[in-house]
């Protein structure tokens, strides 16, 4: 089945691949991340040492451990019953922002949500809204964060709760926001952006869901560590990041603390663009290895 793919969503930028952690402080990222973050911590709730978050799991959350694939458009109940023969057992899918590549999701509606339960399977709901001034990708380019980022992110959470009831989806489910990788040397973009993340995160957790986040492991994911560590608030329940480096390493990434989002709290999307065929049917898909809460359906 041939799949219109998210603009780069899982790619990391060619200079995140090429750059390594022991360089990344020579390209200048150092001083920006500063100048962002300081203005995101005077408009957080002071804290004297970095956030740490604890076990979701008896804060009601249904944790996934094993094997997901994610892909543009939600597949049919068919093709994931064909796909019951591969280890893969959770399923990520765009189902809601108006950053969507696959703005048209046929397959996705309440009885699509309880057939998927009906089978076993988990659900990964990926939030694609705006995004960074700075957004690498140029198809991205069309959907900026405005000049009141806490707020605008705060307006989307509510949209992406409301999208997510809709589809039957319930209270202490788990919804990724997707940031695609963007410019951290440019301090007001990724101060805006830092500041949109956290009116999302502050929404979607006021409305009893819990917020993940998705971007490129050198990128959105670096730069949400540096305000970890700097004590923001505000931040992801749980953090999904992109390395395309051919192995999972859940809690190996480089980017972040091993302390940090753990336990329970990580996806690693480790490989993108590759084509899978289980039981007769081909989808286009990305890899990743999950230790996360997913969505509860009803």
């Amino acid at each position: 089945m041939t799949r219109r793919k998210q603009s780069r969503r899982s790619r990391p930028s060619r200079r995140s691949r090429r750059n390594s952690s022991s360089n990344w402080q020579a390209t200048g990222w150092t001083a920006g991340l500063a100048a962002a973050l300081a203005t995101a911590i005077a408009g957080a709730t002071p804290a004297a040492s970095a956030e740490v978050l604890p076990d979701p799991r008896p804060l009601g959350a249904k944790v996934f451990q094993g094997w997901a694939f994610d892909t543009c458009h939600a597949p049919s109940l068919a093709t994931l019953r064909a796909w019951n023969s591969s280890r893969y057992r959770a399923v990520g899918v765009y189902y809601a922002g108006r950053g969507r590549a696959c703005a048209s999701q046929p397959n996705l509606t309440v009885s699509w949500m309880r057939g998927v339960k009906s089978m076993k399977w988990r659900v990964l709901p990926i939030f694609v809204g705006s995004q960074a001034p700075c957004v690498r990708s140029a198809n991205k380019k069309h959907v900026p964060i405005g000049s009141k980022p806490f707020s605008q992110g705060r307006a989307e959470g509510k949209d992406a709760v409301a999208r997510a009831k809709a589809l039957s989806l319930k209270k202490r489910s788990a919804l990724y926001l997707d940031m695609e990788a963007y410019d951290l040397t440019k301090t007001s973009c990724a101060a805006k952006t830092l500041s949109f993340i956290r009116g999302w995160n502050r929404e979607v957790r006021s409305r009893g869901f819990f917020p993940g986040f998705y971007s490129s492991a050198e990128s959105g994911v670096r730069h949400v560590e540096q305000a970890r560590r700097a004590g923001v608030h505000d931040l992801p329940s749980a953090m999904w990041f992109a390395r395309w480096k051919g192995k999972p390493s859940l809690y190996g990434e480089p980017a972040l603390a091993k302390s940090a989002w753990n336990p329970h709290r990580r996806i690693h999307q480790y490989k993108g663009n590759v084509d899978v065929t289980h039981g007769g049917r081909t989808l286009r898909i990305d890899r990743n290895k999950v230790d996360a809460p997913v969505a509860i359906i009803k």
